[in-house]
C-alpha cells in the first residue's frame, strides 16, 4: 500500500501545474473582450512582480477598453467619417471604473518614476510611463471630449517612448506612441498642422503608419491593437483591401470579439 500512495503522490507532483499568469495572455483576453478574466490575469500576474508598473499600467488598459466598449466606441467606422467624430457627444463616463481607471494609472506613474529614480535607462519603466499618458490622452479624447488635452497627453508619451527607442529600438511596442502621434498631427489639415509644428508637435502620417504597421507585426502587447488602429487609418487611406485583411486576421485571432466581424460586413456591404 505504500508503495501505492508513493506512486500516486509522484505522479500527482508530475503533473504540470496550471500556466503562470503573463502580461501577454492578460492582453489576449483584454482583445477579446474577456475583461473580467483580463483583470483577473493582469493582477495575478501584478501581485508576482510587485512594484513592477507594467502591472497596473496594463490593468489601466484594459480598464479604458471596457469602458471603450461600454460606450460603443471601438467601431472602426466611428473614427473613419471625420464628421460623425467631431460631431458626437461625449460619451457619459461609469464613474466607478474612471476612479478605477485614475488610481490604476497614478499607481502605475508612481511605480514607474519610483524606478526612473533608480534607474533612468530602466525600459519597463519609461514604457510604462509612455503608455501611462497615452491611456490619459485616449480616455480624454475618446469619453471626455477633450482634444487639445488629449493631443498634450500624446505628445508626451511619444516623447518618452523615442526616449526608450533611443536606449532600445528593440522595443518594438513603443512605436505605438510614436506612430499614433505622427499620424495624429500628420493627419490633420495644413493650417491647423502648420500651428501645431510651431508648437512643437511635429507630425508625418506616411512615417506614423510605418510604425504602426511594425507594432502590428511584431510587438509584444500592442501588435493586435497596432492592427486595429491600422486598419482604421487604411480605412481613411481608402486602402480598403489592406483594412479588410486585418480585420479578417484580427477576427480570427480573436472569435469572441464581434466588432472585427462586424467591420468586415460593413466593409463588404460599403464596396470600397
Amino acid at each position: 500500500m505504500g508503495a501505492v500512495i508513493g506512486t500516486l503522490l509522484v505522479v500527482l507532483f508530475a503533473l504540470p501545474a496550471g500556466n503562470p499568469p503573463s502580461l501577454e495572455h492578460g492582453y489576449q483576453l483584454m482583445y477579446g473582450l474577456d475583461f473580467s478574466s483580463a483583470e483577473r490575469e493582469l493582477l495575478e500576474w501584478q501581485s508576482e512582480h510587485p512594484g513592477n508598473p507594467l502591472g497596473p499600467m496594463s490593468r489601466a488598459a484594459n480598464l479604458l477598453f471596457a469602458e471603450l466598449d461600454r460606450a460603443g466606441i471601438l467601431q472602426a467606422q466611428f473614427f473613419v467619417d471625420d464628421a460623425s467624430f467631431t460631431s458626437r457627444k461625449p460619451a457619459a463616463p461609469d464613474p466607478l471604473l474612471r476612479r478605477r481607471f485614475d488610481a490604476t494609472l497614478a499607481d502605475a506613474e508612481a511605480q514607474a518614476r519610483a524606478r526612473l529614480g533608480r534607474n533612468p535607462h530602466d525600459r519597463n519603466a519609461l514604457f510604462a510611463l509612455a503608455m501611462v499618458h497615452g491611456l490619459r490622452a485616449d480616455y480624454a479624447a475618446l469619453i471626455d471630449g477633450r482634444n487639445m488635452a488629449a493631443l498634450s497627453y500624446t505628445r508626451q508619451a511619444a516623447t518618452l517612448a523615442h526616449t526608450l527607442l533611443d536606449e532600445d529600438p528593440n522595443y518594438v511596442d513603443a512605436y505605438l506612441a510614436t506612430g499614433i502621434a505622427e499620424y495624429i498631427v500628420g493627419n490633420l489639415v495644413a493650417p491647423v498642422r502648420w500651428l501645431l509644428r510651431l508648437a512643437g508637435y511635429g507630425g508625418d502620417k506616411a512615417r506614423g503608419i510605418q510604425q504602426l504597421e511594425l507594432v502590428a507585426e511584431r510587438g509584444r502587447l500592442l501588435g493586435p491593437f497596432a492592427r486595429i488602429l491600422l486598419a482604421i487609418a487604411y480605412l481613411r487611406e481608402h486602402r480598403g483591401e489592406e483594412a479588410r485583411r486585418l480585420l479578417i486576421g484580427l477576427n480570427r485571432d480573436f472569435p469572441s470579439n464581434p466588432l472585427f466581424a462586424r467591420e468586415i460586413q460593413r466593409l463588404d456591404g460599403r464596396g470600397d
